[in-house]
């Protein structure tokens, strides 16, 4: 699906005209909602869908995304009716007039499920201030992994002029460990399996994590457009209370048996995916019960962009970024 929005497109957009279509039902709601998903994982929302938490509502598999912007991009468009990424992308889009609102957290940082910014063993590297002049490998730029890397350096003393002699690279994920190895770059940002597999192996250590940075948070939410919201309260309320059971499902149930269920749907969905690396999830990192949404976890995100001078101090309310009405899970 291309990133490109078209000249039509971008006016639906900032006229805030853009509702997700798909099978109707007698109120006039639609009880179909499109999305893309990632290739060998499972989100929230299959899981719901496959724990039947969405009773009457269904989802349309549109294809498979690599980039949380390019998901709510799609969103705010109406080419799906719901798209996630990392709420720093979010603050940014809602930045330029983009109609969504996030309806609730699906992703985020725990001591199990986490990002970590790793070196060789004999790494030069062994600070912050070591980083000035150091190639960093990373799946996205100006998303998650290079807001932690900000962060990092902020807390650690590098002056904010001095960010940009860290050179950060986008490098697909696979490839990350492998250019970290031969020294195409000095640190690489790995988690989940490759996290695992390159530990594993060894030869490397953590210079930090984000864990360690910032604890427990959620980093990521589903949006939709408002008026998605405004003509579908009953089918957004369904979805997002659906995705908040399953989000706290993957919580209590044995990990093992979440392990199964998701190699299950995968198998069953016949997308030609390897499911081998299920075997190492270990938590949705969603901070909140249900997955509710938090005024903080989305204002360090406006603080990061408006220091970065991607925003206008004041520009964005965080409490017009999201809502959690359409949250009947856990409270």
């Amino acid at each position: 699906m291309s990133t490109v929005v078209n000249r039509r497109a971008f006016l639906l957009l900032a006229g805030g005209l853009v509702a997700g279509c798909g099978t109707g039902s007698a109120s006039g709601e639609t009880k179909t909602l499109r999305y893309q998903g990632w290739a060998g994982q499972v989100t929230p929302p299959e899981l719901a869908a496959d724990l039947g938490y969405l009773g009457d509502v269904r989802l349309e598999w549109v294809g498979n995304t690599i980039s949380g912007p390019q998901d709510i991009q799609s969103a705010a468009t109406g080419q799906v009716d719901f798209g996630g990424a990392f709420n720093g992308a979010v603050v940014k889009l809602a930045s330029g007039n983009a109609p969504i609102t996030s309806v609730i957290s699906y992703y985020g940082v725990d001591e199990a499920q986490f990002s970590g910014y790793y070196v060789l063993e004999d790494s030069r590297v062994r600070s912050a201030r070591d980083l000035v002049g150091a190639k960093v490998g990373m799946n996205t730029l100006g998303a998650h992994s290079e807001a932690m890397l900000d962060t990092y350096l902020q807390r650690n003393g590098v002056g904010r002029a001095e960010f940009g002699q860290v050179e950060r690279l986008a490098l697909p994920p696979v490839n990350t460990e492998q250019a970290l190895r031969q020294g195409q770059i000095e640190v690489a940002v790995l988690g989940g399996i490759l996290r695992d597999k390159a530990l594993k192996v060894g030869g490397i250590r953590p210079l930090f994590t984000d864990y360690e940075l910032l604890g427990r948070f959620s980093a990521g939410t589903y949006v939709m457009t408002k008026r998605f919201l405004k003509d579908n309260p009953n089918t957004t309320r369904t979805f997002v209370t659906a995705v908040a059971k399953a989000i706290d499902w993957s919580r209590t149930t044995p990990r093992d048996q979440v392990i199964k269920r998701m190699k299950d749907i995968v198998a069953r969905r016949a997308r030609n995916e390897d499911p081998g690396p299920l075997d190492y999830w270990k938590s949705f990192g969603v901070a909140e019960p249900g997955g509710r949404i938090q005024d903080k976890e989305l204002q360090v995100w406006v603080d990061w962009l408006t220091e970065r001078g991607d925003l206008k101090p004041g520009a964005l309310k965080v409490s017009d970024l999201y809502s959690n009405q359409f949250n009947g899970g856990t409270v």
